[in-house]
């Protein structure tokens, strides 16, 4: 996957940020994309291209339990989020939706990608390339579980057996 890089340099991003609360009875995914971070950045959907990525500190997705937040995102053109970590239901959602990829980086991959990068990301090798900065960095790897879920086009496609 390739794409840009749009960074928000903070942690607990929650779900009501993502998709604030008056939007949750909003049932066409188009018109709830273009609400996507809209209690952070009323400019995102104008910067946001398909393809992109969000880069973010730790917890991201905290706050309720909100389906909505990936789906948002996913529709507005996110294929996924790079962040220090992840709340745990923010995380499932995202996979088990096939609506994003939660991808957890470390500080140093933080720290150094910026805004407007281009980066590919290779989920088989564990690897992000910036090819903005000529830089590679290591991802956390999805267990075993999550991969198979992924793989599979979210959980409702997955097949244990």
């Amino acid at each position: 996957m390739k794409g840009n890089v749009i960074k928000y340099a903070r942690d607990n991003i929650d779900t009501d940020v993502i998709i604030p609360g008056q939007y949750l009875k909003v049932h066409d995914y188009a018109e709830l994309a273009t609400h996507a971070m809209e209690g952070l950045d009323p400019n995102f959907h104008s910067k946001v291209k398909e393809g992109d990525f969000i880069l973010s500190g730790r917890n991201f997705g905290c706050g309720s339990s909100r389906e909505h937040a990936p789906i948002a995102l996913s529709h507005s053109g996110i294929k996924a989020v790079l962040a220090l970590s992840f709340a745990r239901i923010f995380y499932r959602n995202a996979v088990d939706g096939a609506f994003l990829l939660p991808i957890e980086i470390d500080q140093d991959a933080y720290c150094d990608i910026s805004e407007g990068d281009e980066i590919d990301i290779d989920i088989h090798a564990n690897q992000i390339k910036n090819l903005t900065k000529n830089k590679t960095y290591t991802m956390k790897p999805f267990s075993e579980i999550i991969g198979k879920i992924i793989e599979a086009g979210g959980l409702f496609k997955y097949k244990p057996y």
